[in-house]
């Protein structure tokens, strides 16, 4: 019986590396496809023969590609952006390896092909894996799919990762028990009709010296270890869990500083973690404005009539402008006009003290009202599928925003700001950030605050295109906006 739960966890992760696979090689097909056709479509069966046997095996070549270049590696599927970056890297080294084949063969393949299959094959397997991670995200929100974690460590750092966990559910932990770093004394959390002790809801199964027990109590696929067990401590636990069948995982103290910025760096036999500074200005700011602008100025372009009849729409359900603009502030505190569709009548401003009581946020710093009376009929069209928010595209091509960063503030939010909230302004705002994709409008102050902190101290160009992504499921999904 130990082994149901483990075995179950593998069938579901094998079942959807399949899954990835299926999608790899159905992209890669359907670019050779496009690519031959593209190449020979007006005799695509004559003297073509080479290509026709190169589309055959591409899709294989492919999927090899991927599994040597760890695309496949459980742990970096379903979140972050690592997944990507592996995909594209395995993209360039078989399109790499091609060209060196046909060069040292003098194999003639037409660059047309090469140029349309491979970048094409890139990414429809991107869109693959991000339809993959949707299905899975889909499946842990039903409680589906899940790691089964065990926590190790002491009671207040074992508890954060219990609130980690149980705050975003597509990261599949389901944690199913804590052992503490010794055994545990009365606490609030105790209730009196049970036996046991829990932390969070959480069951206490036991401490460091019956932790293969309480891994087989639990039936436990991985073990996540907290970061205030000191060196030997945590060498034992590790010793101790070689053979066990489960992963290990050790938390980090920064517990938001990920990515590119961490690195290990051996010193005298010892691994430390080297932490580079969040990247504020240089190339990669530079780079990154450029593709703001350019993007925002192409999506102006092809919704301009969209935004016209928008504006239309505005103007004929109340009276007033049909842009809102409202002064927001900016990189380095910086004051900006942003500007969106209005999307409340013209005395809403005059208005919002009568309503201060029906505040639904309740450290008060923003006003949010699930059925605000202030809010046009437009308005609500407008709020339900973000689409008030497309003007700020001219305040990205102005320079004061950029596509993705955090929520632009209010004056007088940055007034009550306090201590590191303040490092919201070291990075442009954004019309859409990890606030956007975790929940808008039903987000805590504190919550939305540490999102946007996150993405200041670990943003990359990946992490903005992963971000735009998930921002079309979000605004489909629609959670938080009103």
């Amino acid at each position: 019986m130990e082994r149901v739960g483990y075995r179950a966890q593998v069938a579901w992760e094998r079942r959807y590396v399949r899954l990835l696979i299926v999608f790899d090689i159905l992209g890669c097909v359907l670019a050779a496809i496009i690519a031959f056709f593209v190449r020979f479509g007006d005799h695509p069966f004559q003297s073509s023969w080479p290509y026709i046997l190169m589309s055959g095996l591409l899709p294989v070549a492919w999927a090899l590609s991927m599994a040597f270049g760890r695309a496949y590696e459980g742990r970096f599927l379903g979140g972050g952006s690592e997944e990507f970056k592996r995909v594209v890297n395995a993209a360039a080294r078989i399109t790499a390896c091609v060209a060196v084949i046909s060069y040292a063969t003098k194999l003639e393949i037409a660059r047309s092909y090469i140029l349309i299959a491979f970048p094409v094959a890139t990414v429809l397997s991107v869109v693959g894996r991000s339809g993959g991670r949707g299905i899975l995200h889909h499946m842990r929100r039903n409680r589906r799919c899940l790691h089964r974690v065990l926590v190790v460590g002491a009671g207040e750092s074992a508890a954060t990762l219990v609130r980690l966990a149980h705050r975003d559910p597509t990261s599949g932990w389901s944690v199913v028990g804590v052992c503490l770093d010794r055994s545990p004394g009365r606490h609030s959390h105790d209730l009196p009709e049970r036996s046991g002790f829990d932390l969070l809801g959480v069951p206490i199964v036991g401490t460091l010296d019956s932790l293969h027990t309480a891994i087989q109590a639990t039936r436990a696929t991985t073990v996540a270890i907290c970061p205030q067990l000191d060196s030997d401590t945590l060498r034992q636990v590790m010793w101790a869990l070689e053979g066990s069948d489960v992963d290990v995982l050790v938390s980090s103290a920064l517990t938001d500083v990920t990515g590119p910025r961490i690195s290990i760096r051996p010193v005298a036999g010892l691994p430390l973690l080297h932490i580079e500074e969040p990247e504020l200005t240089g190339g990669r700011r530079v780079l990154k404005a450029l593709v703001d602008r350019c993007l925002a100025l192409t999506a102006v372009m092809i919704f301009a009539p969209l935004l016209l009849g928008l504006a239309i729409a505005v103007r004929l359900n109340s009276r007033g402008p049909a842009i809102f603009k409202q002064t927001r502030v900016g990189r380095g505190g910086d004051s900006f006009r942003m500007y969106k569709f209005r999307s409340m009548y013209i005395d809403a401003e005059a208005r919002l003290e009568e309503l201060r009581g029906a505040n639904e946020r309740s450290e008060g710093l923003l006003f949010k009202m699930r059925n605000d009376p202030r809010v046009t009929p437009v308005g609500r069209f407008l709020r339900k599928w973000s689409l008030d928010e497309l003007p700020q595209l001219f305040n990205v091509i102005n320079g004061s925003m950029s596509l993705v960063g955090p929520r632009p503030p209010l004056p007088s939010e940055v007034a009550q700001y306090e201590g590191d909230v303040h490092r919201r302004l070291m990075v442009k705002p954004g019309l859409t950030g990890l606030w956007q994709i975790s929940g808008r409008s039903d987000l805590e102050w504190d919550e939305s605050i540490r999102l946007d902190l996150r993405y200041v101290e670990n943003w990359s160009l990946a992490m903005d295109f992963v971000i735009l992504w998930r921002t079309l499921f979000a605004v489909v999904r629609r959670e938080g906006a009103y």
